[in-house]
């Protein structure tokens, strides 16, 4: 079967951010949002379509799955052999991220008609929106690396538009730049990373690379560069990328500010878009990173594991509703980028590579409904902060239902889609490296405890009084909780092993009860501890705090790396750095063009006189240099 219709799923939303951009604000408010919403519902069902028909009917031959190539047109040409294409690749992920990305914007872009009813520059936040999910899917359909590279950068220019969606708050605006200067410094070490990957390999085509023939790595292997092979410092250079944009340690710092924007901004950059993008850029380029350079894709899994529990740890002390929700966004990609560090290749080997892209998977669905049930929430009392809430159940009967169950997703329990996906990730950690395990092993049990913390103080504890009733959102916002919900139930039921794998050849799975006993009654542990000191109003916490002393204030103050970043910045780099280059450039580059303007200047002012206008004058003049010349002409005769 062909998929040439697969250009409509990049065509569809491209057409709604140009139309919405250009004449959406002649338009009703309310059009611009049914225009994207059903513009959103077209590629959804078109993906899943795709998604059906690749893996049940045409995608597998001979027990593997096949990579597509739908569309390739060169763009650019440079050897006979390096060229840039533009297409769309169909391959498991890709296919898979499809569903996922047209889902969740899909289930934001019909939220946002409810929670951003009435607001300014509603059409202007379709728009965004659109050209937002136009960029991540270019990105995961992209048939060679640059391409990604192109796309990976739309979709930094789409984050910075929506972060900074009101652009009226300073704290908005300044929350956009963070996060656009941050990942242009890893996107720079992305850029080298693809410079010397095809400086080696002579291409940037997926194929190619992820192939089984590995001669073309043969120059990139033989050459080094301080102790380490040119294909090691290509991985490394690239998951610099990628760990910029799925804001792992020590690139972190952007994420939590990016709550500044809209939440259904809020949703769609961590569950299913943007922070994602580093996971699947090390999935996409799995078998470089395998082969070429193992010794990157073991600092993959260490940096995961650390941001997973740095994350966690800093995610208990949170008040800001959105804020405690970014942190566990780090912490769950911190997961899966440790799944894929622990991975081998091929069938149970590659166990930790099907669980990354598992956990992605079903993280899409319960973290995005976490983010839109928080945005229910902070339509009903119009405030972010936890501490302001309370006993809202009764309130907001469809929110609180749908939220416990993202909860419960997160913590692990027993027959969600969460539960699977996280022991698979434990399951390959222990196979690989019982440090990592412990690691991980501990914050499924910080999660659970951060995650209740979150829903007992909004949902129970001490009723709070509010400037208004609260009331239940209205059903554009209600239906998507509901739809997530049930994606958050049973996206864990996908045979996924049999979909996903690294050498595309489908392999089963079994519940592993000697990691999964134990990791159930570790987030149980930490439900109950988050019920003892959160379900009802208590001192405990306030106790607990205290008496951790300056450790508590270390992490209620995300371990003071923000201040660090800016005394480098300001007083290093500033005054060590960037003071005497613009010295120098005042002085000396300025300087030199000045004096020379000023002599240019004052040498006019001395000869414009001899342009007087006056024929007596230039008949002096011309009479004194032709006895000059004459006498110069004599004087050289004789």
């Amino acid at each position: 079967m062909s998929f040439q219709y697969t250009i409509l799923i990049l065509l569809i939303p491209l057409a709604c951010f140009l139309i919405n951009g250009l004449v959406g604000m002649k338009f009703k408010p309310l059009l611009s949002g049914i225009l994207g919403t059903a513009g959103l519902g077209i590629i959804w069902l078109l993906s899943l379509f795709t998604a059906y028909t690749y893996f049940f009917q045409v995608g597998q031959v001979n027990g593997e799955f096949q990579k597509i190539v739908v569309i390739n047109a060169e763009w650019l040409r440079f050897t006979d052999k390096l060229h840039i294409d533009m297409g769309i690749l169909l391959d498991p992920i890709s296919v898979m991220m499809l569903v996922v990305i047209t889902t969740v914007s899909f289930m934001v872009h019909l939220y946002s008609i409810g929670y951003m009813h009435g607001e300014r520059g509603f059409q202007r936040f379709y728009a965004f929106l659109a050209l937002f999910t136009f960029s991540m899917l270019g990105l995961v359909v992209a048939t060679n690396i640059f391409q990604m590279y192109v796309f990976w950068e739309l979709v930094g220019v789409s984050s910075f538009l929506l972060i900074g969606f009101y652009y009226d708050r300073p704290s908005a605006v300044a929350a956009s730049k963070k996060a656009f200067i941050v990942t242009r410094f890893a996107d720079l070490g992305f850029l080298i990373g693809i410079l010397v990957l095809s400086y080696f390999t002579g291409t940037f085509d997926f194929i190619a690379l992820t192939g089984s023939d590995q001669s073309i790595f043969a120059s990139g292997a033989a050459a080094s560069f301080m102790g380490l092979s040119a294909l090691t410092w290509a991985a490394l250079l690239i998951f610099m990328g990628g760990a910029g944009k799925s804001a792992m340690f020590p690139l972190h710092i952007w994420l939590p500010d990016a709550m500044e924007g809209p939440t259904p901004v809020s949703a769609l950059i961590h569950a299913a878009t943007m922070v994602v993008a580093g996971v699947f850029l090390v999935a996409r380029m799995f078998p470089v990173f395998f082969f070429q350079a193992p010794a990157a894709l073991e600092l993959v899994a260490y940096v995961g594991g650390f941001t997973s529990l740095f994350a966690a740890i800093i995610a208990c002390t949170q008040f800001d509703i959105k804020r405690v929700l970014a942190f566990s966004t780090l912490s769950q990609i911190g997961y899966m980028m440790l799944a894929l560090g622990v991975s081998g290749y091929g069938g149970h080997e590659g166990l930790g590579y099907m669980a990354a892209l598992f956990h992605l998977f079903t993280h899409a669905m319960f973290k995005a409904l976490l983010f839109l049930g928080a945005g229910s929430v902070i339509h009903a009392v119009h405030s972010n902060v936890m501490q302001e809430m309370g006993g809202l159940r009764k309130y907001l009967p469809v929110t609180h239902l749908t939220f416990l169950i993202a909860c419960l997703t997160i913590a692990g329990v027993p027959f969600l889609s969460g539960f699977f996906s996280k022991d698979e990730i434990l399951v390959a950690a222990w196979q690989s490296n019982k440090f990592l395990f412990a690691v991980e092993f501990l914050v499924a049990g910080i999660t659970a405890f951060y995650m209740f913390r979150l829903y007992f103080n909004i949902f129970w504890g001490k009723e709070k009084t509010y400037a208004h009733p609260p009331h239940e959102s209205p059903l554009t916002m209600t239906i998507p909780l509901v739809l997530l919900a049930l994606g958050s139930i049973f996206a864990g039921y996908l045979p996924f092993s049999e979909l996903i794998s690294s050498d595309y050849k489908p392999f089963e799975t079994t519940l592993h009860l000697s990691v999964a006993i134990p990791s159930v009654l570790i987030g149980l542990a930490g439900i109950g501890l988050a019920m003892l000191f959160y379900r009802r109003e208590s001192t405990l916490p306030d106790r607990i705090a205290a008496s951790l002393g300056s450790f508590y204030k270390v992490v209620l103050n995300k371990f003071y790396i923000d201040e660090l970043y800016l005394f480098v910045t300001r007083k290093i780099i500033f005054n060590y750095i960037s003071r005497p280059i613009a010295w120098f450039d005042r002085h000396i580059v300025d300087g030199t063009m000045n004096g020379i303007g000023w002599v240019t200047e004052t040498s006019s002012q001395k000869i414009k006189g001899l342009q007087s206008g006056r024929i007596s004058q230039y008949g002096f003049v011309f009479a004194i240099a032709a006895v000059g010349l004459a006498l110069v002409f004599i004087y050289f005769i004789n």
